[in-house]
């Protein structure tokens, strides 16, 4: 029996522990796949009020943080969407905050869910070493909030759009006019893609890039994908305001060097 237990104390120590801040749509699948795995999990939420074991508050009020994280040595991934579009949204303190906490908890590792809305809307092929103009204020934003992290050794994951269980893109856009060209591509990614990246990323966290686009290989024309998502679906098709051919498509493949690879399609 003692014996037992003494294995069981390693085997504790060695666990591997997870942080996910803003266990969201993405993050509190991440948290559940995580826990499955065997791994110690806290997922945070602006609420103190729980329904799953591993959630836990995380949010700041008027510049006060106010948090129930006690996890040392973890990784931890900020999955909080930046919404650039809310001006009262305090995204950049509570990013300072969290990068704050995860050092004094002994992080081993910090990830950023950032955006590929980093790049510019020109036309173009785009990888993580291409200029940033940071030419609006939703660049402006991303691109400091990576700045930040990149600054304390954190590794980027710049996501493209995300779909998934309950986000349905014909759903989204149907009957919507979308103000692009409908010959313009889709920059999509599955989110079971992105969690397996983030997995990799944690792996191979000592090597690699510091910076990694996760966008799935394939990349049709607006027209042609929201066609099939609304027929799957039976929505109405959205319209568009042009129609000028206008690739602006950013490549996911540098990822792949850490053995990782898109296995669902968008």
């Amino acid at each position: 029996y003692a014996f037992k237990m003494k294995g069981y104390a390693k085997m504790e120590t060695k666990a591997n522990k997870l942080v996910v801040l803003g266990a969201g749509w993405l993050g509190h699948t991440l948290c559940l796949q995580a826990k499955q795995a065997g791994w110690q999990v806290q997922g945070t939420h602006r609420s103190d009020e729980h329904t799953e074991d591993f959630q836990r508050q995380f949010v700041l009020n008027d510049g006060q943080l106010i948090h129930q994280i006690d996890l040392h040595d973890a990784y931890w991934v900020c999955a909080i969407p930046p919404r650039s579009r809310h001006s009262e949204s305090n995204y950049p303190e509570t990013l300072s905050a969290a990068l704050t906490l995860s050092k004094q908890l002994s992080a081993k590792g910090f990830i950023l869910c950032s955006s590929t809305g980093v790049y510019d809307q020109e036309p173009g092929v785009y990888t993580e070493s291409s200029e940033i103009s940071c030419t609006n204020e939703r660049q402006i934003k991303l691109y400091d909030s990576e700045e930040k992290v990149l600054e304390q050794g954190a590794k980027v994951l710049r996501l493209a759009g995300l779909l998934g269980p309950n986000r349905e893109p014909g759903r989204f856009v149907a009957g919507k006019e979308l103000n692009s060209s409908s010959q313009q591509v889709v920059n999509m990614v599955h989110q079971q893609d992105v969690i397996n990246a983030i997995f990799a990323v944690i792996e191979n966290f000592n090597s690699g890039q510091n910076i990694y686009n996760v966008v799935n290989p394939s990349h049709p024309t607006k027209a042609n994908y929201y066609a099939q998502k609304c027929a799957e679906h039976g929505g109405e098709m959205p319209t568009f305001t042009r129609n000028e051919s206008a690739e602006r498509k950013v490549l996911g493949s540098a990822i792949e060097a850490l053995g990782f690879s898109y296995q669902h399609g968008i």
